[in-house]
């Protein structure tokens, strides 16, 4: 059965997670919720999907940026997002260190803020250590896109979401989104809106001219 994902509003979104022991990991109550995620995202579909989402205050996740979200898309697309298939995986207690700062800008998504999308930075790279469902430890090392999924399903447990760390100017609907912008870089989003170019330097925060 596919589990409800509840949308931007609900009280659940905005609240902190709390972790899970491992005899909780292991139990057949979190196992199942495992599994009605897995399903739920599938069926959206998304590339990740955090428990707060469908109305859990855990701190738990499931991640899979399947193959065939990627088929058929421009290679060009692709590289500069630094994208390629995720096997399905979770992420519980997660702890996340920024390895490489640089700020990589690009439109965003949520399965909470259904019809919606706007310019995110994230950092490029990041480490996260947690527990998989089995409750061992694991060390995972991402940059690009999958950096950008961890860090948006991390945002979940601490109850942020994207627009909260979005371009203001840059929110729209999906629709429009695919309409009008879907074929811009970036940069010739943030020109179009009248944004200013940001420069990117490393270990700063970015300026803007």
């Amino acid at each position: 059965m596919r589990l409800k994902i509840v949308q931007a509003g609900d009280p659940v979104l905005r609240g902190e997670a709390r972790e899970l022991s491992i005899s909780e990991i292991r139990s057949r109550p979190v196992q199942e919720l495992i599994e009605r995620m897995r399903d739920t995202m599938r069926d959206a579909p998304g590339v990740g999907l955090a428990a707060p989402q469908i109305g859990e205050p855990l701190q738990l996740a499931v991640i899979e940026d399947r193959e065939e979200y990627l088929r058929g898309a421009d290679t060009a697309w692709v590289a500069e997002r630094e994208r390629s298939a995720v096997p399905f995986h979770v992420i519980i207690n997660p702890r996340l260190t920024v390895v490489d700062a640089e700020p990589l800008e690009f439109f965003e998504g949520c399965l909470s803020v259904g019809g919606f999308t706007a310019l995110v930075p994230r950092a490029r790279a990041v480490r996260v250590e947690c527990r998989n469902e089995q409750a061992d430890r694991v060390v995972i090392d991402a940059h690009g896109w999958y950096a950008r999924i961890l860090q948006h399903e991390i945002d979940h447990l601490h109850g942020r979401l994207y627009v909260d760390r979005m371009e203001p100017r840059s929110f729209m609907t999906t629709a429009n989104h695919a309409r009008h912008w879907r074929e811009q870089t970036t940069r010739e989003v943030r020109a179009a809106l009248g944004l200013r170019t940001r420069i990117w330097r490393p270990g700063r925060a970015p300026a803007e001219r």
